[in-house]
């Protein structure tokens, strides 16, 4: 079997490897936002000349031990903060808090970007490449599990003795003083979080947010404001979750995923446990009754400790029923309970999909809880407009519509496929998979050919590495040669696949295309590609 030869982005040492970060305190790598399939910020670890891109500049050097304290943030940062990858999804959500509260802040990236200078734009002081002498005299230093040991400013900031922290704690020492709304979960993290972010916006609470994603209605991805609540994404992948104290906690699922980090699906499950041990005591636990493992770690709290469940099932607190669908809207009925009184709500979403009505019910829950008056809960609702990458649409070509979603493991692929199907009613359904990781392909090769077996055509590409090395004995084959019967096949070359997707893509049918890494730049070329051949036959494409 031939290697796979498509390895784009950087890669990262994990727990284990002797290259990788693990976050202070004692917990496993990862971040407060969920950016496990993050691999933008990382880069070249070697030196590489520094270029600023604001203002002034870092520190170049100097005594390790500096005469003059470094200033103190209220979460106990000592300033100035320095984001070794700043440009990360992770790593700029946390640096926008701290701009947000006046912190001073700098920080490097591999390569000049937008999120760059919309950074330094903010007041931050950053720098394109890796280089020793843009470490600060003083204060902070936060890194990410992408940044290896051997990374130029990591080295010196650990030679000077400066604090070296994970991102996640540094969101959290951002959340100081503020009522936290933390959401995991093995899938709907970022939709659920931008759900409850732009509800309570709608609400007026005016709540700060950190998300992993940029969401259309925000503009951005995390912000620091002046209301009393504060939702942040809260990553499980590598246990940063756990660095965490909040008020309210949600669980939108638990299951086995990033086995690379824990081992065993027990000791995924065993994590979200401690999850849920880390909400206050006067606070709450959302968990969705419909998931095997959310419902699970529902029932396992102590009857001391409070827990509100939210679903389809008959014994959801919250629950969903008599849900119809029309192309990309849907409309369900909630029903609950208020100061003992049964009530009902209807909720109207412009998101397909059962995992986005799932996701909604999470958020309506949490505003029930922060006081929100329910029908004030469903009209916010019904302006979320979808998260980045999340069933996005990226334009219409030859009457073939396209969209992108960043599903990566076989429950969420499943997920993305129900809602393109109903969005394409009758019409054939076509998906171009990029799966991410060697390791979760090896893992879930059976439950990926499962999902993709919804669509009518799959076209693979090659496993998209990110964090790791390559494996030889593992590639987008391995998911292709377990869907016999299925019109599907593994194509190495990307130019080729998207000859194959249009080949296969006829008027009114969808395109769908999934996965965590570069696949999305694919979304808009396919539609450049349908046009052309709208074009070419002389019929017109169809503007998105």
């Amino acid at each position: 079997m031939t290697p796979d030869p498509h390895r784009p982005g950087a890669t990262a040492g994990r727990h284990g490897s002797p290259d990788s970060i693990p976050p202070a305190g004692g917990t496993s790598e990862g971040s407060g936002i969920s950016t496990d399939e993050t691999t933008a910020s990382t880069g070249p670890t070697g030196p590489t000349a520094p270029t600023a891109t604001s203002p002034g500049g870092a520190g170049q050097g100097g005594d390790p031990s500096p005469a003059v304290a470094a200033p103190r943030h209220a979460g106990g940062l000592q300033e100035p903060v320095h984001f070794i990858g700043i440009g990360g999804a992770g790593m700029s959500a946390v640096a926008r808090v701290l701009l947000g509260q006046g912190v001073r802040v700098s920080g490097s990236d591999a390569a000049e970007s937008k999120g760059l200078r919309a950074l330094a734009a903010l007041g931050a002081v950053v720098h394109a490449g890796h280089e020793a002498a843009a470490v600060p005299d003083r204060g902070t230093v936060v890194v990410s599990s992408a940044i290896r040991a051997s990374n130029p400013e990591l080295q010196e900031a650990r030679r000077r003795g400066l604090p070296v922290i994970h991102r996640s704690e540094a969101l959290a020492a951002a959340m100081t003083g503020r009522r936290v709304v933390a959401v995991a979960g093995t899938h709907g993290k970022t939709t659920t979080t931008a759900m409850i972010t732009v509800l309570l916006r709608q609400a007026g609470l005016a709540p700060s947010f950190a998300i992993g994603g940029d969401v259309a209605a925000l503009g951005v991805n995390a912000e620091w404001a002046g209301g009393d609540v504060f939702v942040a994404e809260a990553d499980e992948s590598d246990g940063s979750f756990l660095n965490y104290d909040p008020s309210v906690a949600v669980v939108t699922n638990a299951e086995a995923d990033h086995l690379d980090h824990y081992g065993t699906a027990e000791a995924v499950h065993e994590a979200f446990r401690r999850f849920a041990g880390r909400v206050s005591e006067d606070g709450l636990l959302v968990a969705c009754a419909d998931d095997p493992g959310s419902a699970a770690l529902a029932a396992a709290v102590p009857t001391t400790r409070r827990v509100r469940t939210y679903g389809y099932a008959g014994t959801a607190d919250i629950r969903i029923s008599d849900t119809r669908a029309l192309g990309s809207t849907t409309n369900s009925i909630l029903s609950f309970a208020v100061d003992g009184l049964d009530a009902q709500q209807e909720l109207q979403l412009g998101v397909p999909g059962r995992h986005n009505i799932l996701n909604a019910a999470a958020a309506f829950t949490v505003a029930l809880e922060l006081g929100v008056d329910p029908a004030v809960a469903a009209a916010g609702l019904s302006l979320f407009s979808g998260a980045a990458r999340r069933f996005e649409a990226r334009g219409e070509g030859d009457g073939v519509r396209v969209f992108d979603d960043y599903a990566h493991h076989p429950t969420e692929v499943h997920a993305a496929l129900t809602a393109a199907r109903t969005v394409a009613g009758e019409r054939r359904v076509h998906v171009l998979f990029q799966p991410h990781l060697f390791s979760r392909t090896r893992e879930f090769a059976a439950g990926f050919a499962d999902a993709l077996s919804l669509a009518d055509t799959t076209t693979v590409l090659p496993v998209y590495a990110a964090r790791e090395d390559p494996v030889d004995d593992v590639g987008g084959w391995t998911i292709t040669e377990r869907m016999t019967g299925a019109e599907a096949a593994y194509v190495a070359d990307p130019e080729e696949a998207l000859r194959t997707v249009v080949g296969r893509a006829a008027e009114g049918d969808l395109v769908l295309t999934i996965g965590a890494g570069d696949v999305t730049q694919y979304g808009v070329r396919l539609v450049s590609l349908l046009r052309d051949r709208a074009a070419a036959a002389g019929t017109g494409g169809v503007s998105g």
